[in-house]
């Protein structure tokens, strides 16, 4: 009789310790998950990441060609600011202008932009940095 009223008690303390357990593994993937979300909100040039093409247009103008690729888990980026910057074959900066580009990007996705640029006379490269973005609702 003490050894099945033993084996009740151990059951049930064992059956209560494990669903806290998993209470207490699943609370801390939620605050490790909103954890990540506040990084992500707070840094978002750190997950958008820009790449552009240029060329010249029959009127003259340099027209650039990109993609903002965001490289968060959790968060949604949106009207992301730009800086362009113009450059001559010897790498001296010829000139830099910001810019948005009102567009959603989601996590692991990315958005294209075209715009276009009466850049300085000898621009032989153009390079984008991600300056900062609004997080979407």
């Amino acid at each position: 009789m003490r050894t099945l009223l033993f084996s009740l008690i151990a059951l049930c303390w064992m059956s209560c310790s494990s669903e806290s357990k998993s209470r207490s593994e699943e609370a801390k993937y939620e605050e490790s998950r909103e954890s990540i979300e506040e990084i992500e909100q707070k840094k978002p040039a750190r997950f958008l990441k820009a790449t552009v093409k240029r060329k010249k247009n029959i009127v003259g103008q340099t027209v650039v060609r990109g993609t903002i690729e965001n490289t968060a888990t959790v968060v949604t980026y949106k009207d992301i600011e730009i800086k362009l910057r113009f450059y001559s074959k010897t790498g001296a900066l010829l000139e830099e202008d910001t810019d948005k580009v009102y567009e959603s990007v989601g996590p692991g996705r990315e958005a294209s932009f075209k715009m276009k640029y009466f850049a300085p006379k000898d621009t032989d490269s153009v390079s984008v940095t991600v300056i900062s973005a609004s997080i979407a609702s």
